[in-house]
């Protein structure tokens, strides 16, 4: 049992280390990191908003698109290399946050080039 003087670490402190191990996976497995990269703990959601995650590419494929379908498959490509990447995803949840996760939801705004990640946790994390 944990007691007042403990190595907790405060919610604060989870959301910023979350951040950076999100930032580091998008860098790594996804190609390129976002500009920004924010998360908030909520109860046993954790939910993730990143900003400029679209490449070049990307962005140049989405505005000569006149009917959706670049927008469509660069949604679906990234959708694959999330779950391809679900592995790691558990592992800085379990290494970081001391959970797993239940459940996992993304989507990305090919408009705004953000990207929000939700994962649902077996329940909510021990905070200081």
């Amino acid at each position: 049992m944990m007691g007042r003087g403990s190595l907790r670490k405060t919610k604060r402190q989870l959301e910023s280390e979350m951040s950076d191990a999100i930032t580091s996976f998008e860098k790594e497995h996804m190609g390129r990191g976002p500009l920004e990269t924010r998360t908030y703990l909520i109860e046993d959601m954790v939910i993730i908003r990143l900003k400029g995650v679209l490449t070049k590419a990307e962005h140049q494929l989405i505005k000569s698109d006149r009917n959706d379908r670049a927008r469509e498959l660069i949604k679906q490509v990234r959708m694959e290399l999330v779950e391809n990447g679900r592995p790691l995803l558990e592992d800085i949840v379990k290494d970081i946050l001391r959970r797993k996760i239940r459940s996992l939801h993304t989507d990305l705004s090919t408009q705004t080039g953000e990207k929000i990640v939700i994962f649902i946790l077996d329940r909510i994390p021990e905070t200081g």
